[in-house]
């Protein structure tokens, strides 16, 4: 079915898939789980399609993540670690870059798992210490939602919009240091180098 969705296109909408997406959460690497992600790295080496993930960053979900996809013979600098920033352990970041992958700083405006500060410091640090050729910045917005009734959004997640990232992340980052250099390398730069590698490899 992945590969079919990226070769062919999504059901019969034509649409081809640029991405692949799977997730560890609370309950671990479930039987079920780990299937979906040996299927993810497998269609990804047959098609070269990036891998994206959900994880539970407090639970350090991205190394069993990793631990899989190398099992896979994955190439782990064509994956994203998703939902890095909701850590704060500078340790668990770095073992996910010592090993390859890129880093999803991708929940701004969900300050509900974790606050907008606490994201910002984070990315500053690993900034400071090196790693913005290692980062991608989001917000984990979508334009359909059904978790929450739909009035409780706004109120539960003010700042979870498509416009957080300019008119409040940037602003914060440079505050802490981040220079122009470094977010273009975050906003621009990855995803190129993300995206524009090409083709399987199995």
């Amino acid at each position: 079915m992945f590969v079919r969705d990226i070769e062919h296109g999504i059901a019969d909408t034509g649409i081809k898939a640029g991405i692949l997406k799977c997730a560890t959460d609370e309950p671990g690497l479930t039987p079920g789980v780990e299937r979906v992600l040996r299927a993810v790295a497998q269609a990804h080496k047959r098609t070269g399609a990036p891998i994206s993930t959900h994880t539970h960053a407090g639970l350090r979900r991205g190394l069993d993540q990793q631990r899989i996809f190398a099992e896979e013979g994955v190439d782990l600098s064509r994956v994203v670690i998703g939902h890095c920033g909701d850590s704060t352990d500078v340790g668990y970041l770095e073992e996910l870059i010592a090993a390859g992958s890129y880093l999803g700083m991708d929940r701004f405006g969900v300050d509900v798992i974790s606050p907008f500060q606490d994201r910002v410091n984070i990315v500053a640090r690993m900034c400071e210490r090196g790693h913005a050729d290692k980062m991608v910045l989001s917000h984990d917005a979508c334009c359909y939602f059904d978790a929450l009734p739909e009035e409780l959004v706004p109120v539960a997640m003010p700042n979870w919009h498509y416009l957080h990232i300019h008119n409040d992340v940037i602003p914060a980052l440079k505050q802490h240091g981040v220079t122009d250099e470094q977010l273009h390398t975050m906003l621009v730069d990855n995803p190129r180098r993300i995206f524009e590698r090409q083709g399987g490899y199995q």
